[in-house]
């Protein structure tokens, strides 16, 4: 219930953005703005150390059976 009335206030919504039309009817412009003098802000920053290296990891070795190597009957889904 929750799901249709949602998607009728998204339709009703969407249906009344295309029905408006908008001309522009005047051009902007941006304003003068003269600015003398300032200063940026500084900031003395120290970041964390970070330290690195390598460790090794041991990968297991998986041994799969293909299909010459199966045992039984294959499937085949017509049982």
């Amino acid at each position: 219930m929750n799901r249709i009335i949602g998607t009728a206030i998204t339709a009703a919504a969407l249906l009344g953005l295309t029905a408006c039309d908008i001309d522009q009817t005047e051009e902007g412009e941006l304003p003068d703005v003269d600015v003398d003098g300032g200063n940026a802000p500084e900031f003395d920053v120290e970041g964390p150390s970070v330290e690195t290296g390598t460790t090794t990891v041991e990968v297991p070795t998986v041994d799969v059976d293909g299909p010459d190597d199966a045992e039984g009957e294959p499937v085949t889904g017509n049982e």
